[in-house]
């Protein structure tokens, strides 16, 4: 069943789908932005070879620029909903000739990453965790068969620390942040600021939660509709502290500027505002509670590429401040790279490699990591 699919998975459902009745024409919007690297290029690659055996024509919507400029032949920029610019692709991407164009085509600014002191404590410490889904139920009740989804995995984390994880769709990544979050049911040892973190129960978890944030992978599904920003951005100040109205919309302003959001703007709705804005409003309900540790899951799959170099800046800023330590779960390898310390590749629910995150980008050890990494841009 699709909810028994991670998000990649379910995309290549849709995507066959799509090429079940051989179209002549396939409009492909947006079509591998749930998906890992190596499963980008294979979709890509497939698309592509489709296009070549039988005539097929493909409109392909992306602000994956990379991809953009590997499969197009020619490309149009779109910018308020007008054309801005068109051109065969090689001398577009050569030669831009609008500054908007020239803009998308920056890359993340190369900022030094918040330094991590020697004596930085480790917040979380993770040893032996694990995670299982039935995977077959017999007709009596019973579980028959068990989806390994995170095996055995060991890790830590240091105040003002970021650290990567990357791997493949169906590789264990937003199991093992639901886990940390207590959403799943786990196996293992996870201590939170010296806290046995699996044992705490009722209003001890529900106090101790306000330490571990999330920001999720899609603006636009993970606001409320019906509350307005500053309803939003308060969720978390409702839940954990008892505080006066005139006090609750103090912190609500302070949050907003701490985002780079104008204050006037808790009074509307998200769909008023675009992804990039949407994903400051959902960082800023984050940190509200000041958290000692944030877990981002894809934060930034949704977004074009200017507004995640954006985003990154935003975060490396709000780590140098407050020393907050994060969990950057994602597949752009491009952001991990630009935004962690160190980084940990999952496979299979394993880590096969971890270490500097600089370090694995210029010279993986493992023939998954390597191939993982080839298609990143200089």
């Amino acid at each position: 069943w699709p909810h028994e699919l991670s998000g990649g998975q379910r995309q290549r459902v849709v995507i066959a789908m799509a090429l079940a009745n051989s179209p002549k024409l396939l409009i492909a919007d947006e079509p591998t932005t749930a998906l890992d690297a190596l499963l980008q290029t294979q979709i890509l690659d497939l698309l592509k070879s489709l296009q070549k055996n039988r005539g097929l024509g493909i409109l392909f919507i992306s602000h994956n620029l990379p991809q953009v400029r590997r499969y197009a032949d020619r490309v149009m920029v779109m910018q308020a909903g007008r054309v801005v610019e068109s051109a065969i692709s090689a001398e577009l991407f050569a030669a831009p000739t609008q500054a908007y164009t020239k803009k998308l085509l920056q890359p993340f600014a190369p900022a030094p990453k918040p330094v991590l002191p020697d004596s930085a404590k480790a917040i979380l410490s993770v040893t032996q965790l694990s995670v299982r889904y039935p995977r077959h139920q017999a007709w009596w009740g019973g579980i028959t068969a068990w989806y390994q989804a995170v095996d055995n995995i060991g890790l830590s984390l240091r105040q003002g620390e970021s650290l990567g994880i990357v791997g493949e769709s169906g590789s264990g990544k937003s199991s093992l942040a639901a886990a940390l979050l207590r959403l799943t049911p786990a196996q293992g040892r996870v201590v939170v600021l010296g806290r046995d973190w699996l044992a705490l129960k009722g209003r001890e978890l529900r106090s101790a939660r306000a330490q571990v944030q999330m920001v999720f992978q899609d603006p636009y599904g993970s606001l409320s509709p019906r509350l307005t920003v500053a309803d939003i951005v308060a969720e978390g100040l409702l839940a954990h502290q008892k505080l006066s109205k005139q006090a609750i919309e103090i912190e609500v302003i302070a949050a907003l500027r701490e985002v780079n959001l104008d204050p006037d703007t808790r009074h509307r709705y998200p769909h008023e505002f675009s992804g990039g804005q949407r994903q400051r409003i959902a960082l800023a309900r984050a940190l509200i509670l000041k958290p000692a540790i944030l877990i981002l899951d894809e934060p930034t799959s949704a977004l074009d590429r200017h507004t995640q170099g954006e985003v990154v800046e935003l975060l490396r800023r709000i780590q140098a401040d407050h020393g907050i330590a994060m969990l950057f779960i994602s597949h752009d390898l491009a952001v991990v790279r630009a935004l962690c310390h160190r980084l940990i590749v999952l496979r299979d629910g394993r880590i096969i490699e971890q270490g500097d995150c600089e370090r694995i980008f210029q010279a993986p050890q493992k023939p998954y990591t390597q191939a993982l990494v080839a298609d990143l841009p200089a």
